[in-house]
């Protein structure tokens, strides 16, 4: 089988996303009705380095995972995740967080704030080698490769919950699509507010640094708590959006 991951000595196969399996959130319906199903990007999830490493990622409820997108076009949008938001931590009114971090390639990280009905902020970062972008409560988001190059990714997540893909499956896709010739908006949405474009930054009291592998948090797990208990961290996570 191809596309097996080595990750430290472990070989890893893959979940694949089939273009079928996202057909509602694409902007080219023209070309998508004559496109044969193929497979579009790669989920490495529950990723360890040793066994005691994956003993310490199980309890404290965490999963590292890794994504790899090779460069395509669908139609006239670039190659993308399906998109989801994430469910609200019990007993609290705030959804649960996450974290990625560029291994390989560019990524262009969409996010996107939904109160109600309504969206109320979206976000844009495009991120570099070893840049880490941090996911707050509330944000829907996904990935979108716009360069010729594979883009391979990790992700710190809770491994608690599973994600929530119907708000974005249900309006065809996120605000935004990125077309060859720059973001369009979604006509799906009743509004949505313009694209704030953002700097990638470092977090140091969430160990998140720009060039550092985040997998080595693995050894200082307790930085993780805000992917767990984001109620704890609510003024990094304020921060993180202005």
């Amino acid at each position: 089988m191809g596309n097996e991951l080595d990750f430290y000595g472990h070989i890893r196969t893959p979940d694949v996303r089939l273009l079928y399996d996202m057909k509602e959130v694409l902007y080219d319906r023209e070309w998508l009705a004559q496109a044969e199903n193929m497979e579009l990007y790669y989920m490495y999830r529950d990723l360890y380095r040793s066994v005691p490493d994956h003993e310490t990622i199980k309890e404290h409820d965490l999963r590292y995972d890794i994504t790899v997108i090779p460069p395509k076009m669908l139609g006239r949008e670039y190659i993308k995740t399906a998109g989801h938001y994430h469910p609200f931590v019990p007993g609290t009114s705030l959804s649960y967080t996450e974290v990625y971090q560029v291994l390989e390639g560019k990524a262009t990280y969409l996010l996107q704030k939904k109160e109600g009905e309504m969206i109320t902020d979206v976000i844009v970062y495009n991120a570099d080698k070893g840049d880490c972008v941090l996911i707050p409560p509330g944000y829907g988001h996904i990935t979108i490769n716009a360069t010729g190059e594979t883009l391979k990714m990790a992700n710190w997540v809770a491994r608690a919950f599973s994600s929530v893909y119907e708000p974005i499956k249900d309006m065809s896709g996120a605000a935004y699509y990125l077309l060859v010739d720059g973001f369009v908006t979604n006509p799906d949405y009743s509004s949505v507010p313009p694209i704030r474009s953002m700097e990638t930054r470092n977090y140091p009291e969430l160990g998140l640094l720009s060039g550092r592998d985040m997998y080595e948090l693995v050894n200082d797990i307790g930085k993780l708590g805000f992917l767990t208990r984001p109620q704890d961290y609510t003024d990094i996570f304020e921060k993180a959006v202005v």
